[in-house]
């Protein structure tokens, strides 16, 4: 995250204690993680080790994600992102659609689960 100050003591609180927060670790190392948020079927965090991309560790996490929100009863998932960049990528190339913009100016991406 650009900027850690965006994630809260009161956000850190609720995602210990809900489901959707997923690890990958090999060896000691943690080579991604992922966050879905159950609240509003957003997925709220996927962030893969720069070191590890391309190893399916990214789809791995969103599959995990996406499957706890339909788990929680919801039929979509959106999440939002910074537009030219690789995360915009990867969800163009999974499918994703984007459908508008955020406050930010980041782009709004939605899927169907």
């Amino acid at each position: 995250m650009s900027d850690p100050n965006l994630v809260t003591a009161e956000d850190m609180a609720w995602f210990t204690d809900n489901p959707g927060i997923w690890v990958w670790e090999e060896e000691g190392h943690i080579g991604g993680f992922s966050a879905s948020d159950t609240r509003d079927g957003t997925v709220w965090a996927l962030f893969v080790d720069p070191a590890q991309e391309g190893r399916g560790i990214g789809r791995s996490l969103l599959r995990a994600t996406l499957d706890t929100l339909r788990e929680a009863g919801h039929l979509t998932a959106t999440l939002s992102t910074g537009p030219g960049t690789r995360a915009e990528q990867f969800y163009r190339k999974a499918g994703w659609t984007v459908i508008g913009h955020s406050a930010k100016g980041e782009l709004v991406f939605q899927s169907p689960l």
